[in-house]
C-alpha cells in the first residue's frame, strides 16, 4: 500500500503483519493504540488533506500541542505527498506570520485557543484552510478525519522529495527553512535504529516535544521502524517519568531532563530495568553525565545533530560513552574539521568548523539559494557553525558555536573551554561565557553564571579559581550572577539574548 512513497514505507514496514501491536499508550490513562489502528487513522488524515485541496508538494503548517492526533497528521501528511511543517508552541502570532509568508502552506492546523488570533494572519498569508486541533484531541481536523471512509492510497514520493520543512530557531537572524527530504529521514532514521539497537521489544518513554527533531525523527521514527512501543506524554514529567521506567526500556531526552531526575529519590530503583539513557540537543555536562552513572549504573550516550542534518554522530551503543564528547560519526556519514577562513582539513587534534556530509543531510533552505551556497559545499558537505576537535581517540569534541567564538585583542578564545573551568567550581551550578563589545580589546569575555541556593560561589572565589586555571587574556572581565540562563524549547542556551542583554556591560 505504501511501496511507491519512500518515508511512509520505510516507516510502515516493521509493522506490517503486527497490526494488534502496541504503538502507543498515553501515560496519564494507560490507553493504548495498535499499529493498525494508528496507520488507519494516519490514512484518513491523509484523505481529510486530500479532500480539503491538498496536493503533492504542500507545505501543512501545524502549531498544535502534541497529541497522537498530530503523530497521525505527520505520517498523514507524508503519505498525502505533501511536506509538514511543524512550529514551535511557544511562537507569538507575529513570529507564526513569518513562517506562513515565507512557507506559503496550503492549510494551517493550530490550537482552537489561537484560532481567533491567526486565522486572519493566515488569510493575509494566502493559506488555503484553517483547521483546530485541541489537547484533548478534539477540533475540526479529527472531525474532517473521522469523516473520511477508510483507506487511502499513499501518494508517490522518492528518495529525494521534500517531506519536511523545520525552521532553525533564528536566534541570530531570520529563521531559515530546513528543506529535509523522504531520503534524508529515511536513511538516517534507520541508522539510528540499528546502531542504538532499537527492536519491536523496545518501549520508550516519549517526553519531548514533536515540533522538533530530537521528539519528531528521532522518537518517533525510530519507535516507528523498529516497531516499538511509545509511553506517550504530553511533555517533561518527572514523576509520570520515573513511574513509567518499570515497563520501559528507552528514554530520549535533553539535559535538564536528567538533571531534574537526579533530584529523585527513587531514580536508582526505577532505573533498574532500562536498557539506554540517550541525551541530545543542548551539551550534556560532564558532572551531569558522573552523577547519573554513579546513581543508575548506566553511562548517558550523548549524541550531536541538528535541524539541517539530523543526527550526525553518536557516543558508541557498545563501547565508552564518554563525558564531554558526542563520539563518532554515524555510519553513512562523513565528519570533518575544516580551517573557517580556507575551508581546509586541520590537524587532528586542532579546532575547527565542524562539517557534515552524507544521505541525512538537508537540501537546502527554503526560499533562499544564497544561504544555501553559503553553508553547503558543491561537494556535499555541510558547514555546521559548530566548532569542534577530535581527541586521540578520534571522539568529537563540540567547542561551540563560530558565532559565539570571542576575539579578544586578536586571541581567539572558545568560551566552552573558560565554562568548563568555571561549571567545576563548588558552589557553581552553571555558565554561560559570551563576548561584549570592549573599547580597547573589540570584546572581552562576561561570564554569566547561576550559583548553588546553599554554599553559592563568590566572585572571589571564582576569580581565584581563573587566575589559577586560565590565561590572562581568557579571564572574565565581568561576572554576572543570574538565577537562571535563557533556554528555548530544546533547553539550549540563548548567548545571543545574553549579548543583547549586557550588550553596554563593558561601556562603564
Amino acid at each position: 500500500m505504501y511501496d511507491q512513497n519512500y518515508l511512509a514505507n520505510s516507516l510502515r514496514k516493521a509493522s506490517i503483519n503486527a497490526d494488534d501491536r502496541v504503538f502507543l499508550q498515553d501515560s496519564n490513562t494507560a490507553a493504548t493504540t495498535s499499529y493498525g489502528a494508528f496507520f488507519a487513522r494516519a490514512e484518513q488524515m491523509a484523505a481529510a488533506l486530500v479532500s480539503g485541496g491538498v496536493t503533492p508538494g504542500d507545505r501543512v503548517a501545524v502549531q498544535a500541542p502534541k497529541t497522537q492526533s498530530m503523530l497521525e497528521l505527520y505520517v498523514g501528511t507524508i503519505l498525502a505527498g505533501a511536506v509538514f511543517l511543524p512550529l514551535n508552541t511557544s511562537y507569538t502570532p507575529s513570529e507564526v506570520s513569518y513562517f506562513l509568508s515565507d512557507a506559503a502552506p496550503a492549510v494551517l492546523v493550530c490550537d482552537p485557543r489561537a484560532a481567533a488570533a491567526l486565522s486572519p494572519i493566515a488569510q493575509n498569508c494566502n493559506v488555503g484552510s484553517v483547521l483546530t486541533l485541541a489537547a484533548d484531541e478534539t477540533g475540526t481536523l479529527p472531525d474532517a478525519r473521522d469523516a473520511q471512509a477508510p483507506g487511502f492510497a499513499a501518494v508517490a514520493r522518492a528518495a529525494d522529495d521534500l517531506a519536511a520543512i523545520l525552521y532553525t530557531s533564528g536566534t541570530t537572524g531570520r529563521s531559515k527553512g530546513a528543506m529535509l527530504s523522504h531520503g534524508a529521514l529515511a536513511s538516517n532514521s534507520q541508522v539510528l535504529r540499528d546502531y542504538w539497537q532499537f527492536t519491536s521489544d523496545d518501549v520508550l518513554i516519549h517526553a519531548l516535544p514533536i515540533f522538533h527533531t530530537h521528539g519528531l525523527f528521532v522518537v518517533t521514527n525510530i519507535s516507528l521502524m523498529a516497531g516499538s512501543k511509545c509511553i506517550f506524554m504530553s511533555g517533561f514529567d518527572a514523576d509520570a517519568i520515573l513511574d513509567a521506567m518499570p515497563e520501559a526500556t528507552a528514554l530520549m531526552g535533553v539535559p535538564t531532563f536528567y538533571v531534574r531526575l537526579l533530584d529523585a529519590p527513587n531514580l536508582a530503583q526505577a532505573a533498574r530495568n532500562m536498557r539506554v539513557f540517550i541525551s541530545g540537543s543542548a551539551p550534556l555536562l560532564a558532572e551531569t553525565h558522573d552523577r547519573w552513572r554513579s546513581i543508575t549504573g548506566h553511562a548517558i550516550l550523548e549524541r550531536y545533530g541538528m535541524t539541517e542534518t539530523n543526527m550526525n554522530t553518536s557516543n558508541p551503543y557498545a563501547g565508552d560513552r564518554r563525558a564531554g564528547t558526542v563520539g563518532f560519526a554515524l555510519p553513512g556519514i562523513e565528519v570533518i574539521i575544516t580551517n573557517p577562513e580556507t575551508g581546509t582539513a586541520v590537524a587532528h587534534g586542532d579546532i575547527g568548523l565542524i562539517e557534515v556530509r552524507g544521505p541525512n543531510v538537508f537540501s537546502g533552505y527554503w526560499n533562499m539559494p544564497e544561504k544555501t551556497a553559503e553553508e553547503l559545499r558543491e561537494n556535499g558537505f555541510f558547514i555546521t557553525g559548530d566548532l569542534g576537535k577530535f581527541d586521540s581517540d578520534g571522539y568529537l569534541e563540540i567547542v561551540g558555536r563560530s558565532k559565539d567564538l570571542v576575539i579578544s585583542g586578536g586571541y581567539n578564545i572558545y568560551p566552552k573551554e573558560i565554562e568548563e573551568v568555571l561549571d567545576a567550581i563548588d558552589g557553581v551550578i552553571e555558565s554561560a561565557v559570551i563576548g561584549l563589545p570592549h573599547k580597547d580589546f573589540g570584546e572581552a569575555v562576561v561570564a554569566v553564571i547561576v550559583t548553588a541556593a546553599t554554599n553559592p560561589a563568590t566572585a572571589e572565589a571564582i576569580q581565584a579559581v581563573v587566575n589559577e586555571k586560565l590565561a590572562r587574556f581568557k579571564h572574565p572581565k565581568k561576572i554576572v550572577f543570574v538565577d537562571e540562563l535563557p533556554r528555548n524549547a530544546m533547553a539550549k542556551v540563548q548567548k545571543a539574548e545574553l549579548r543583547k542583554t549586557y550588550a553596554t556591560l563593558l561601556e562603564s
